[in-house]
């Protein structure tokens, strides 16, 4: 009975997908300011609060997707992707702003906002810059 809860509970998280915060403040550095080890820790946990992870929902294999894209190599490019944003910009602005810029095949909605603290949404973009 309690292993079919937690696989319910994991299913209801899936369905709803994962997300960031609402707060955003965009740095034009290029570097993040925020600490990748943690980062890279915040994103391997498989739930944050009450929903996913971030590695619930993107893989960091190229090529391979979960609910969301693969994130392998979105360093290099991500700065790319928004005329006139760094790659700091795009990370955080699309952490904090799901629906910003939906990635190319999937649906606006899906990545739900969590609530992150803004050294975590920090955090996480540093360690997003290291995926190269």
């Amino acid at each position: 009975m309690r292993k079919a809860l937690f696989t319910l509970v994991i299913l209801a998280l899936l369905a709803a997908a994962c997300g960031g915060s609402g707060a955003s403040q965009p740095a034009g550095s290029g570097k993040a300011a925020g600490d990748a080890n943690a980062g890279k820790e915040l994103f391997a946990r498989p739930v944050l609060g009450t929903s996913p992870g971030c590695i619930t929902c993107h893989s960091l294999e190229p090529g391979k997707t979960l609910v969301g894209p693969s994130l392998a190599g979105i360093a290099g490019r991500a700065g790319n992707t928004v005329a006139g944003q760094s790659a700091e910009q795009y990370l955080r602005q699309s952490i904090t702003e799901p629906d910003a810029h939906v990635a190319k095949g999937f649906q606006k909605g899906l990545m739900l906002k969590v609530q992150l603290t803004d050294a975590q949404v920090s955090d996480l973009t540093a360690y997003l810059l290291t995926l190269k």
